[in-house]
């Protein structure tokens, strides 16, 4: 019992000191962002012009312009439109696919398979933007359209006929690699055992598929769908390089509304105010998962 009161507070302190460069490290760059994005938004802040140099606290009345404001309700739309469908819809699902080809021991060219799907994760995500403008280009010199060119079928204009089409799939194509590794660890967990006794007592691998692994890899699924919803509500740069929000405002996530109000139109107080507002949906939707996953445990 002694020996044990010794070893506890050296382990405290032990496991303090591993915590402590993290705990830094998510105050400096998450906590006190976002404790000054709210005081920002709650003042006339701008880059520009007398509010730049003399800021007045205006209360609310960021927020109150916020609701009133058609732009912002279209936006945030669009953003749940986006994370819908190539998160929780195309990630999830593909990578799933991908986790369980890879699994099915008669499959040849894992290697390959597994490095085509791994690819885009090792990509900067600007370079990724600049390859897509490239496929997606409108002349018939863009990657695209030299495939569609030969069934016989003109040049599309991509960006500007299918916007949001085009980026919802190439956020697809970024974020499955790392839906696959999860899946493909979530799926690798589950007991040999219990496939083969399912399969003796005749069960299709669709059933087993539905009774025995899907309620096992829960918890892993879960865990995907709150990484990936919102790390996808924050994407910016891969829609921003690819569409700057357009054609006229069709791509413009709330992301990108955040930007063009604080850093196109300089009312930083205002674009303040919507990201606070975007955090606190965020939190919203981490909460929710969480309960899940509680639940789950």
């Amino acid at each position: 019992m002694i020996a044990r009161r010794v070893r506890r507070p050296r382990e405290r302190l032990l496991v303090a000191g591993l915590v402590a460069p993290a705990l830094v490290l998510l105050a400096v760059f998450v906590v006190l962002p976002a404790v000054w994005a709210v005081a920002i938004s709650l003042t006339n802040q701008a880059l520009t012009g007398v509010d730049a140099r003399s800021p007045r606290f205006v209360g609310l009345a960021n927020y109150q312009r916020l609701l009133s404001d058609d732009d912002f309700f279209a936006s945030l739309a669009r953003s749940a439109t986006f994370v819908f469908a190539s998160a929780i819809v195309g990630q999830s699902l593909l990578g799933f696919l991908a986790a369980f080809l890879l699994g099915d021991r008669r499959l040849r060219g894992k290697g390959l398979f597994s490095a085509a799907i791994l690819l885009p994760l090792v990509v900067p995500e600007t370079v990724a933007a600049l390859a897509w403008a490239s496929m997606t280009a409108p002349s018939e010199f863009g990657t695209l359209n030299r495939l569609v060119g030969l069934t016989g079928i003109g040049p599309i204009r991509w960006l500007q006929e299918y916007p949001m089409a085009s980026i919802v799939i190439v956020n697809i194509w970024r974020g499955i690699a790392f839906a696959m590794v999860l899946f493909a660890a979530a799926l690798e967990s589950v007991p040999r055992e219990l496939l083969e006794a399912a399969q003796v007592d005749g069960a299709s691998v669709r059933q087993q598929l539905r009774h025995v692994t899907l309620p096992l890899i829960k918890y892993a699924i879960l865990l995907f769908l709150l990484l990936t919803t919102i790390t996808t509500f924050g994407v910016f740069g891969l829609v921003y390089f690819l569409t700057r929000g357009g054609p006229a405002g069709s791509t413009t996530l709330l992301t990108v509304y955040i930007y063009e109000q604080s850093f196109r139109f300089f009312e930083l107080g205002f674009g303040s105010a919507a990201a606070v507002v975007m955090l606190a949906i965020v939190l919203g939707l981490g909460l929710f998962y969480v309960r899940l996953l509680r639940a789950q445990i």
